[in-house]
């Protein structure tokens, strides 16, 4: 590879910087003041695109090409930016007192209503923007033709910065985005307008990442999937940049799309006496950066480390053991459970809709275990669910091992891969543990994804069937209810044991457990571990239930999907995660079945509950109990 092709590649790499760069600074802003994970960030970019490539063609015959081509990424900004405006007043206000990870929940619900809404608008084909007047051509740059929009593009990104630059140091309005970014209750008690700054820092947000979307109009086409793949690169350079620090998140833009060039340019590399393609890693490039960065700087290239609270603002309550009812309760809902192959005889679909309802409780359950006694949130479970499953199916086929062994296998798999990655995820906190985890699935999911002779690659593992006694759907059921039974009996004792105790002491004020003498790194470390362990028996139970195994087991997607069902369930409850499953896979399999546009469906029901049970179904239970 020459130096004239590294430094073309790193010039065009300034381009995608560019479009990271805006759609992570809107993020940045609004979690700086706010202190909201917006999971419907990327929706904001993705209506800017949409609305760019409908309205620049639309005004172009009444002002001009050049004039409706800019004046369509004008408008579309000025749109996704009073779209914002709304969903802050109406939807987000609501919930500023509520736990962070409920409002997390909120604005996954909005993303699943938006992505609906653009499919009905738009319909499901790709649409392509008209192409920059003016700077439609190319460049001669170091023997290579460079577009000329990339090259606009690489100074659109330093342009904004300086804009953003100039705004939030030399308005009053910039002034108090950083002090409520500091200090949110001194700006409150100085007699500002919260709710007022709050709408429009988040009308700024919405409205940088509807610009960036805009402005890819003649670089690629509007396509319904660019919401969550653009939140996750978002969220990589926000965290690798520091959260908070706009200077940051250009830099970090920079350095994943450098990287990511760098991949490209390099092509196939001999490593060992072993031909490597580089350019794979780009599909995993920024997760890799993100997970070097956090190892080594916890808070990102500029983020400020927030010194530990002696306590937390608002401490989890203690679960509570089962009472008499409960424990009636219980039995009733095992023995239920315990007689579906008797109602299989009647319903034919009862069977396969509560295996599914039972694997995924234990997947949701072994997430609360670390989300709530341990108050570690998880973006990367699926990666366990996913191993589970990759070494069952691996062992069952390739190795041919009888039905146990390759299930103890799933689990040893997983075992290991929570042992590792917990060791370094531990050791952060909040979103930055949240990203961690996040970027070793990631990794995960590029190895299955790209390592065909192992495991198949993009098409997967099939045949993976068990063995008699298994091969029966009632056999398979009942070993599958034995195992997720034990699973939640495990998480139990464990959780009122003195190591549960040792957990919920550093999860409520890691200082004082510290100075207890309580190892809370290590029991941080044990709890990923064992929750890993139970997941990987989740997805072993899944690969055998299936019989077949592919890489969605171990996507973005699978891991929100646990959150959503621990969160719906209740964080505060050991039956949260159980109700929270069984409440999701039902609400999915019947709202799936019955529209087109369910994921907005089931985003509406999500924010329902968010809305009017804040604490869950088994938290709404509970009081509707006590008010008897």
């Amino acid at each position: 590879m020459s130096l004239d092709s590294l430094l073309f590649q790193a010039v065009n790499g300034l381009a995608s910087a560019s479009g990271l760069f805006l759609v992570a600074a809107g993020l940045s802003i609004i979690f700086g003041v706010t202190r909201i994970v917006n999971m419907a960030h990327g929706s904001f970019y993705m209506l800017g695109l949409y609305l760019a490539v409908t309205l620049a063609p639309a005004l172009s015959p009444w002002i001009g090409g050049a004039a409706g081509f800019w004046g369509g990424i004008l408008v579309a900004t000025l749109a996704v930016a009073l779209l914002g405006a709304l969903v802050e007043m109406v939807l987000l206000r609501r919930l500023y007192r509520a736990p962070e990870l409920y409002q997390l929940l909120a604005t996954f619900a909005l993303l699943l209503v938006i992505s609906d809404a653009v499919l009905f608008l738009w319909g499901p084909e790709d649409i392509l923007g008209p192409r920059a007047p003016g700077l439609s051509g190319a460049v001669d740059l170091l023997g290579r033709r460079l577009p000329q929009y990339d090259l606009f593009l690489a100074l659109a990104g330093p342009a904004v910065l300086l804009g953003l630059h100039l705004l939030l140091r030399r308005t009053r309005f910039g002034r108090l985005i950083r002090a409520a970014t500091q200090d949110r209750e001194m700006v409150a008690a100085l007699g500002i307008n919260e709710a007022l700054l709050f709408t429009a820092v988040f009308a700024l947000g919405a409205g940088v990442a509807g610009l960036g979307g805009a402005l890819q109009m003649a670089r690629e086409p509007a396509n319904l999937a660019i919401d969550l793949s653009v939140l996750g690169d978002a969220f990589v350079v926000v965290v690798v940049g520091g959260m908070g620090s706009i200077s940051g998140a250009y830099l970090a833009a920079v350095l994943v799309a450098e990287v990511k060039a760098l991949c490209t340019a390099l092509g196939v590399v001999d490593i060992a006496g072993y031909a490597f393609n580089m350019s794979r890693l780009t599909l995993v490039a920024e997760f890799l950066v993100m997970a070097l960065v956090l190892i080594l700087r916890p808070h990102g290239l500029f983020g400020r480390p927030q010194p530990p609270a002696t306590t937390r603002a608002r401490a989890e309550p203690a679960p509570a053991p089962l009472g008499r009812r409960g424990a009636v309760l219980v039995l009733v809902a095992v023995a239920l459970f315990a007689a579906v192959p008797l109602i299989g005889q009647f319903f034919a679909y009862a069977p396969v809709l509560a295996l599914d309802m039972v694997i995924a409780a234990l997947f949701a359950a072994s997430l609360h275990f670390i989300m709530g006694p341990g108050g570690m949130a998880s973006f990367g479970h699926a990666a366990y669910f996913g191993l589970g499953a990759y070494g069952a199916a691996f062992a069952a086929t390739r190795l041919g091992a009888p039905t146990p062994l390759a299930f103890a296998m799933g689990i040893g798999t997983a075992a290991m891969g929570a042992t590792l990655f917990g060791w370094f995820c531990v050791r952060l906190e909040g979103v930055y543990f949240a990203m961690l985890t996040l970027a070793f699935a990631q990794i995960v999911w590029s190895i299955v994804y790209q390592w065909e002779e192992v495991t198949g690659g993009s098409n997967g593992m099939f045949g993976v069937w068990p063995q008699a006694p298994f091969d029966e759907p009632a056999g398979l059921y009942l070993a599958a209810l034995a195992v997720t039974l034990a699973g939640l009996f495990l998480i139990r004792r464990v959780v009122f044991a003195p190591f549960g105790f040792a957990l919920r002491a550093g999860r409520d004020s890691s200082l004082r457990a510290e100075a207890s003498g309580i190892p809370v790194a290590r029991v941080r470390w044990l709890a990923f571990a064992l929750a890993g362990t139970l997941c990987g028996a989740a997805g072993a139970l899944f690969a055998f239930a299936k019989g077949s195994i592919s890489p969605e087991a171990i996507s973005v997607g699978r891991s929100i999907d646990g959150l959503v069902m621990v969160l719906l369930g209740g964080v505060q409850s050991l039956m949260g995660p159980v109700l929270g499953a069984g409440g999701f896979t039902l609400l999915q399999d019947m709202v799936m079945r019955e529209t087109d546009y369910w994921r907005a469906l089931l985003g509406a029901v999500i924010l329902a509950v968010v809305l009017l049970f804040p604490s869950g179904i088994a938290g709404g239970l509970r009081r509707a109990g006590n008010a008897r």
